[in-house]
């Protein structure tokens, strides 16, 4: 019965790489055939501006990012501090780093790009200063509460 199984699956996977060759080999002659042109087969709207926009619904369209933009500029007590912190840089840009922050597992690793985030490139802030260790902190913990 298992001997029945794994050729099954290997049939099926024999199946499903003869049937991306033929593919492949079809778009190869249609690149012999047209020549640049044969993008136009595969592609839809080849002159659209899908280029320019690649990943912004990406981006668009992520509701952790949609939750710390809110977070950030609402009336919350660390949102506040960390704006006052933040001073003249962008909002946005800090959000988006900070969306990416989060997406890594460990809390300490979490916690020092955090950390960092907050000192921000090309500032004078020292990473140790308790009063960004703080804020550092508390914001994680926030976002810990909301996300």
């Amino acid at each position: 019965m298992a001997n029945k199984r794994e050729t099954h699956s290997c049939n099926n996977q024999v199946d499903r790489f003869a049937e991306a060759l033929a593919t492949a080999r079809q778009m190869q002659q249609s690149w012999l055939t047209y020549g640049v042109d044969f993008i136009n087969f595969y592609v839809e709207d080849v002159d659209g501006d899908w280029l320019e926009t690649w990943g912004h619904d990406e981006i668009l369209s992520n509701s952790r990012l949609d939750a710390i933009k809110e977070f950030l500029v609402s009336n919350d007590s660390v949102a506040v501090k960390v704006r006052q912190h933040l001073g003249e840089r962008s909002l946005f840009d800090f959000a988006v780093n900070l969306e990416e922050s989060w997406r890594i597992s460990e809390t300490n690793d979490r916690l020092s790009a955090v950390k960092n985030l907050l000192a921000g490139e090309g500032h004078s802030f020292d990473t140790d200063d308790i009063r960004l260790v703080d804020l550092a902190n508390t914001l994680v913990v926030k976002l810990a509460e909301i996300l």
